[in-house]
């Protein structure tokens, strides 16, 4: 088997890789069986001469490999035919803009395996960068509390060479006495956002005390759904169910907007779901929340001030809650927001090597044959110029009906 690691085509360009120079070359020792070349590129974090260095071969053509892996969706007139390839292609949920993605793949006889569809026999997703996008938003959450409050600096993440140097920016933390910082979200992205926290002198209490007790040292709680949603019905919650059908449900979470000077939002929602936090909530003449970070990113969703993504380049917009408009971050009785949709490209080094650990444990094995889950074909979106019976559903998508 020959594997190609592709150059990324997609714009704005990413510089993250499926896997680091050492891991491939930790490869190529462990599986003799594997030929695997990379594909030259000016944009990624880790240099062609990283490679070279590593032993690995840098090719301009990866047309003669089998398998070909990258990170975002490859531009239709990239797409090689009649190749096995693995990237993030944003089709399964029926994305309208990347039917043409989906449909040229078919066309040229391609063995689409979404990152993002990778998983056990259990349904756990098995690979993923939502761990730094914890890590980079509850950041990034930080580094803006500290520009609307004027209190600190910090170097914006995608300027750090690493999570390293990043990492130790948070000494430069100053913050109120009294401050409190809320989390919704327990998954990956939750646990990243904790990671950070703990490189800090922001101190954990439970839901309860955060709400009833007043600190005279910075304090983060984490909120679990049962801690922010309610039955309508005055029933008592019954978390198996409201993940069932949340429908019948509402948000009991203005009460922590009312203390709380920093919101990380970095759960899972279900658009069935109620929103955490609406317009009205936001008009609250007890809102206290002056910055909210949404890793989640859902757009004109449950939080109601992400109005829409952020970037890289431009983290952090205001929104008023009077107008319900986006206005500047810095502006007086506003919330300021961090809304970029694309988070682990900000520290692409340490994001890579996280993926690339989760590529050698879980897929690497089943990719060279060894597959007794059937993880690989579970995955695949398309072979043989079809849609496999597990994607079949995407079928009036493809054809222009859905």
């Amino acid at each position: 088997m020959k594997i190609g690691l592709i150059k990324e085509g997609k714009t704005p360009p990413d510089k993250r890789v499926p896997l680091s120079p050492k891991q491939c070359k930790w490869i190529k020792e462990k599986y003799p069986n594997v030929e695997l070349v990379v594909q030259k590129s000016p944009i990624r974090k880790y240099k062609d001469q990283d490679y070279l260095n590593e032993g690995i071969k840098v090719v301009d053509d990866v047309s003669n490999c089998d398998v070909l892996l990258g990170v975002k969706e490859v531009p239709i007139d990239e797409l090689i035919p009649n190749k096995k390839y693995f990237f993030f292609s944003h089709t399964f949920k029926k994305q309208p803009y990347n039917r043409k993605l989906l449909q040229a793949v078919i066309e040229k006889n391609i063995q689409l395996i979404d990152w993002e569809t990778i998983t056990n026999i259990k349904g756990q997703r098995l690979i993923a960068f939502g761990r730094f996008a914890g890590i980079v938003g509850c950041y990034n959450g930080l580094l803006g509390y500290g520009v609307k409050s004027k209190r600190y600096s910090l170097k914006r993440a995608h300027l750090c060479e690493d999570r390293q140097e990043m990492e130790e920016e948070l000494e430069k933390l100053n913050l109120p006495k009294d401050f409190k910082l809320v989390i919704t979200g327990g998954g990956r992205v939750g646990k990243g956002a904790l990671e950070v926290i703990a490189k800090t002198n922001i101190q954990k209490v439970s839901p309860e005390d955060f709400l009833a007790k007043e600190f005279n040292f910075p304090v983060y709680t984490q909120l679990d759904v049962e801690d922010y949603v309610s039955r309508e019905d005055n029933e008592s919650f019954d978390k198996s169910a409201f993940f069932k059908d949340p429908t019948g449900h509402s948000s009991t979470f203005m009460k922590y907007a009312k203390v709380a000077d920093l919101y990380v939002a970095c759960h899972y929602w279900d658009n069935r779901s109620p929103f955490i936090l609406t317009r009205k909530d936001m008009q609250h003449p007890n809102w206290n929340i002056s910055v909210v970070a949404d890793v989640s990113c859902d757009i004109d969703g449950p939080v109601a001030c992400t109005l829409r993504p952020s970037t890289i380049a431009n983290p952090f917009y205001g929104y008023d809650p009077k107008s319900q408009k986006e206005v500047d971050f810095l502006s007086e009785n506003t919330v300021g927001v961090m809304a970029v949709d694309n988070l682990p490209c900000e520290l692409p080094k340490d994001a890579s090597f996280e993926f690339g650990k989760m590529f050698i444990e879980h897929v690497l094995e089943p990719l060279t044959g060894n597959d007794p889950e059937d993880i690989i074909y579970r995955a695949s979106e398309t072979i043989n110029g079809k849609l496999t019976p597990h994607f079949d559903y995407l079928s009036d998508y493809l054809e222009g009906k859905d």
